[in-house]
């Protein structure tokens, strides 16, 4: 199989190669091209180096980055990994180190920043996946209720339980055949999670002869960890709201030469070392970085109580990426069920079905067995009793009609504490019970679905108030007759926004003993009073712990304020979609023209478009991804993500889906695409216009037979070679995605062969220390008459395609020592001689090679 890039109408890369190994470094070539910027930007927030490019507003993610240890865990739990698993993760790194260099010349946020891309660790993409979900378990909230009850007292520790979406939130539904019009199943949902630009999933097909799977894979990170189908497989995923990391307060003290902590068992060593983060226009911080037997100590300031914070992949050395790999070769059910068993972080619900009838409904990941206050608080580390003691079976579920995860506490209750308030699933679930005839088609229906099912404990409050001026009385009928849709077009659902908000205002007012929590500034998100009103609306307006606010009266002068100015707008005039990005980057280039981003939905409607009630409509948390995979036809099968496949301002593809994906709207899968141009045609006066297009190593074979034989190839060793063993030869490096070979013509006549190669994966790789980006150039010149200067201005040509095109920094060939001729030119076109070096190919031939190389410098 050759190993190609296709694409389809939105730009997204099919991806096939010869072997999983190729499959994957194409993979990691392609992520690189399409999200360079995101890469290294995860990939140094995971370092705790962002604010060296980004300034201060970064310093608080680094020192808690640096301080949680999450480079050094990612790489002890790469060390830990199956040697295949770590050669697969390793081969993905090679093809972003190969293209990560050329492709930052696309991405303005590198000469924006100054930011010059490095070479990846082998662990990187550990790190990345590490640093993208350390905070889905949310146990930044353990801050937040042992602040609250340190002022309010411990029966006050759970008065702000808002079984709401602080951190994330998903939906998902698996529809057996008894449901469906084919009788075959349908996987489907949508991931909710922040809004980001570039979006954090990658819709990508991934093609060898062991698999054909497609999916939405986490830019930095191989295969397709949470969503895919294989076409007899699919699965997805959901946030299970599991509880599985604690923090420990800690008591400290040092000795002439150590820090000790103390635990259950007394005072024992802690370790402990100094870093620096650099910082953009500032002054460099120096932290302290201390371990105790918990686990890091994450502190915020000076004066406060140190915490340490314990999570499995720290304690296990496993981040359950051998998971990734097992799932592109799945055919069955069994297949995800078992790949799935060793399945770390993030805890997850599972939904899968296969075309063979199995169906499959549990959690996956691992939680540990330990006392409920570690759950629920920050817990003293030196009393005994917080200890964790194992780990937990994780629950499943047999498959009886529609099954639903959108994060309520239903399959993963036993594992957690706070978990989305169950309106979303209840919804979902009365949707899907309605037909018995579904189709992938028919899945926006569900995706878009915009009633509010929370609205009713604003609303019933509104029914028993009185004394009302004429206008309030006017718009509470209004809302008592509305039908509690979320609608972009609807003043009424904006209305009732306005009231919600108003009356979560005022409510909070009566909370400013909460405000000041002394933390880490990266913590003071969990510490705003007002998020946690909002967010727990609905349990401060039922509990009885609170008797001394009237919400009555709150909700008439919420009532009596909105009435007063109405009318409203359209609820999607104020509830906007605001992609994040690091640099508060725009959506649209400025040759562009703008178009509307108002939204339908709310943080509660299935069509969950999440805001902050009581201080702002603007939506930064939605749906990260959409799909419905068809397990009857896979081609029937459909997907979407807000902006499109590229990360590149001013592509073409940055955001063509977002116009689809604010109408709630599907794309197909199953659109083939065109093989990606790798052409390049450039006109140089008084010589020529060359074109370089790839090799088809059967249409030019006798064309490159021709030349490799010639005589004047003698320095390329295949004088000997019959055709078919040539052929052999050109097939082999056109089916892997290292190395690339060009007929470069001119004028439309062939003029010269010209071959790429990564080095790292060629034996040229191991005479010389490879820098991110090297691409190895053999060049022959077809047979003919000489012609002064040639080769100088083909030469020239050839630069600017690998420079300027390709963007790789540096060329490196590798000549034979004996051929003079070509040293010198290249010697004359700017090349610096490097060491001779001796190159032992695969077959067992060697030659010694003059190594030379150019910098795009």
């Amino acid at each position: 199989m050759n190993a190609r890039v296709f694409r389809d109408s939105y730009g997204v890369p099919h991806l096939q190669a010869g072997d999983p190994l190729a499959l994957v470094y194409l993979q990691g070539v392609n992520v690189a091209h399409d999200r360079a910027w995101q890469l290294e930007l995860e990939r140094r927030r995971c370092l705790g180096t962002s604010a060296a490019f980004l300034g201060v507003e970064a310093v608080g993610w680094d020192v808690f980055a640096r301080q949680a240890r999450l480079a050094d865990t990612a790489q002890k739990c790469f060390e830990s990994l199956d040697g295949e698993t770590r050669e697969w993760v390793s081969a993905y790194v090679d093809g972003v180190n190969h293209a990560l260099a050329g492709a930052a010349r696309r991405a303005p946020e590198f000469a924006e920043t100054g930011l010059t891309p490095q070479q990846w660790e082998p662990w990187a993409p550990l790190g990345i996946w590490l640093t993208v979900h350390i905070l889905f378990a949310g146990f930044p909230s353990k801050l937040w209720r042992t602040h609250v009850a340190s002022i309010l007292g411990d029966e006050a520790l759970e008065l702000f339980s808002s079984e709401g979406p602080h951190g994330s939130g998903s939906n998902g539904w698996l529809i057996p055949g008894t449901h469906t019009a084919s009788g075959r199943p349908i996987v489907a949902g949508d991931p909710h999670r922040y809004i980001e630009n570039p979006g954090v999933y990658q819709q990508v097909r991934l093609t060898c002869p062991e698999y054909d799977v497609f999916g939405l894979a986490v830019p930095g990170v191989p295969g397709l960890a949470h969503f895919g189908h294989t076409g007899k497989v699919a699965w997805a995923i959901t946030n299970a709201m599991s509880d599985y990391q604690d923090l420990y307060a800690e008591q400290l003290r040092r000795t002439a030469t150590r820090v000790e902590a103390l635990g259950p068992d007394g005072w024992k060593p802690a370790a402990a070392h100094t870093e620096v983060v650099e910082v953009a226009g500032g002054d460099p911080v120096e932290l302290e970085v201390i371990e105790t037997d918990r686990g890091p100590v994450i502190s915020g300031p000076s004066n406060a109580q140190p915490f340490s914070l314990r999570y499995p992949p720290r304690v296990t050395g496993k981040l359950g990426f051998e998971v990734m790999a097992r799932l592109l070769r799945a055919t069955t059910v069994a297949d995800v069920d078992a790949a799935f068993e060793d399945w770390v972080e993030p805890v997850n619900v599972v939904l899968a079905a296969d075309t063979e009838g199995g169906l499959l409904h549990r959690t996956a990941g691992v939680v540990p067995r330990r006392a409920r206050d570690n759950m629920l608080r920050v817990v003293p580390a030196w009393e005994p009793g917080h200890e964790w003691d194992g780990w937990h079976a994780m629950p499943r579920a047999e498959v009886d009609g529609p099954a639903v995860m959108a994060n309520a506490r239903e399959l993963a209750a036993e594992l957690g504490v706070e978990f989305a308030a169950p309106y979303r699933a209840d919804r979902i679930r009365e949707l899907l019970n309605a037909r018995a005839d579904w189709t992938a088609d028919d899945m926006p229906t569900i995706h878009r679905d915009t009633y509010l099912g929370s609205a009713g404990s604003v609303l019933d409050l509104l029914t028993g108030l009185d004394d009302l001026s004429s206008q309030a009385v006017a718009l509470r009928n209004e809302l008592l007759a509305w039908d509690r849709h979320m609608d972009a077009t609807s003043t009424t659902a904006s209305s009732y926004a306005a009231v919600r908000k108003a009356l979560v205002s005022r409510l909070t007012d009566h909370f400013t003993m909460l405000e000041n929590a002394e933390v880490a500034d990266i913590f003071t998100p969990w510490m705003d009073p007002l998020a946690h009103v909002s967010y727990a609306l609905e349990n401060l307006l039922a509990t009885d712990l609170i008797p001394e606010i009237n919400v009555g009266w709150l909700a008439r002068e919420a009532l009596e304020e909105v009435a007063a100015n109405s009318p409203r707008p359209p609820w999607g005039e104020t509830h906007q979609l605001a992609p994040l990005h690091a640099l508060r980057g725009p959506v649209f280039a400025s040759s562009e023209q703008p178009f509307d981003l108002g939204l339908s939905g709310d943080h509660h409607c299935v069509l969950s478009t999440s805001s902050l009630p009581g201080l702002t409509d603007v939506s930064i948390r939605a749906s990260a991804a959409r799909y419905a995979w068809d397990l009857a036809d896979r081609s029937a099968s459909r997907w979407i993500v807000p902006l499109g496949a590229s990360g590149v301002l001013g592509d073409p593809h940055h955001h063509d889906q977002l116009p689809l994906w604010l109408k709630g709207s599907l794309a197909p899968v199953d659109d083939p695409g065109v093989l990606e141009d790798g052409s390049y045609e450039r006109t140089v006066d008084g010589f020529g216009t060359v074109r370089i297009e790839e090799a088809d190593p059967e249409r030019d074979l006798d064309l490159i037979h021709a030349w490799v034989t010639a005589e004047r190839a003698v320095f390329w060793g295949m004088q000997s070679l019959s055709r078919d063993e040539i052929a052999e030869i050109y097939r082999f490096l056109d089916s892997v995605p290292t190395h690339h070979v060009y007929v470069v013509r001119l004028d439309g006549a062939p003029a010269a062969l010209l071959q790429t190669y990564d080095p790292r994966a060629d034996p040229v790789g191991a005479a010389y220390d490879v820098e991110a980006g090297d691409l190895g150039v053999h060049l022959l010149i077809a047979p003919g008459e000489a012609r002064p200067g040639f080769t100088g201005s083909l030469i020239e040509v050839l630069l600017a395609f690998v420079f300027e095109e390709l963007g790789n920094p540096r060329i490196v060939v590798d000549p034979d020592a004996r051929n003079t001729p070509a040293i010198t030119r290249f010697q004359r076109s700017g090349f610096t001689l490097g060491p001779e070096a001796k190159i032992i190919h695969p077959d067992g031939t060697t030659k010694t090679a003059q190594l030379a190389f150019l910098q795009r410098t």
